[in-house]
């Protein structure tokens, strides 16, 4: 497996409190991006601390026989737990949360968790698949028949988001899993990248440009749309060679 992964501050914010990494282990790798909120700069604390938590995690597992599955999501709840935490100790934290899109990805599988709204997306040159679904206020009214997609990238309130990892204890991740199949590319991003390039053209860029050109493709054309946000990605090429960015 190939990959890239990049985090920018953006044009108009002047911290950045998306946190990314990708950690190959044996013949898998675990990729995560969380997108921090709270005041204060505690949305930098929540998701770097779900970052470092996690890869002690990755680091510290026995990889035989290990179920990824059930090791991820209990993995994103214990870690949920410690953000929860940590948020209950100083009342400067306290509020304090992020997103999170984890993925363990396998040369045959790929397992992902998430909460929040930032997203996962599978790719090829042919297709594209969203599996990730946004804990927000707009991804209900877009669930319920309320809202089209179109309308959601435009809505006021596209960033209330409904559920996010440390505002509260034992939070439970949403789960998936498949095989590569017919997708050879795996995205995962914060609503930075999202809220400003469609799915679309994601499709585009990412199923047509070199591996090692897309992270800043990506953070480029979100900053040239204004740029209001982090933008931050992880993407995960099935091929059987491994490299970093």
């Amino acid at each position: 497996m190939k990959y890239v992964y990049q985090s920018d501050k953006g044009k108009i914010r002047q911290l950045n409190e998306d946190a990314v990494t990708v950690i190959p282990k044996q013949e898998a790798l675990l990729a995560v991006v969380a997108d921090g909120m709270g005041g204060h700069q505690a949305g930098d604390i929540a998701s770097k601390l779900t970052i470092e938590q996690l890869e002690k995690l990755w680091t510290d597992s026995d990889m035989h026989n290990l179920d990824l599955k059930k090791w991820l999501a209990a993995s994103i709840k214990e870690v949920n737990n410690v953000v929860y935490q940590k948020a209950q100790s100083d009342s400067s934290y306290q509020g304090m949360g992020t997103t999170i899109v984890a993925a363990v990805c396998t040369e045959n599988d790929i397992i992902i968790g998430h909460i929040g709204d930032s997203r996962a997306y599978l790719i090829s040159n042919a297709d594209w698949k969203q599996v990730t679904e946004d804990h927000s206020l707009v991804g209900e009214l877009v669930r319920s028949g309320q809202l089209s997609k179109e309308d959601a990238q435009l809505h006021p309130r596209r960033n209330v988001i409904l559920k996010a990892l440390g505002t509260e204890p034992d939070l439970e991740p949403d789960m998936f899993q498949s095989d590569w199949k017919e997708f050879n590319r795996l995205l995962i991003c914060s609503d930075g990248l999202t809220n400003k390039v469609t799915d679309q053209e994601l499709h585009e860029v990412i199923s047509e440009d070199s591996l090692d050109n897309l992270g800043q493709t990506l953070v480029d054309l979100a900053n040239e749309r204004g740029g209001e946000d982090n933008i931050t990605l992880a993407i995960v090429d099935s091929h059987n060679e491994v490299g970093d960015a």
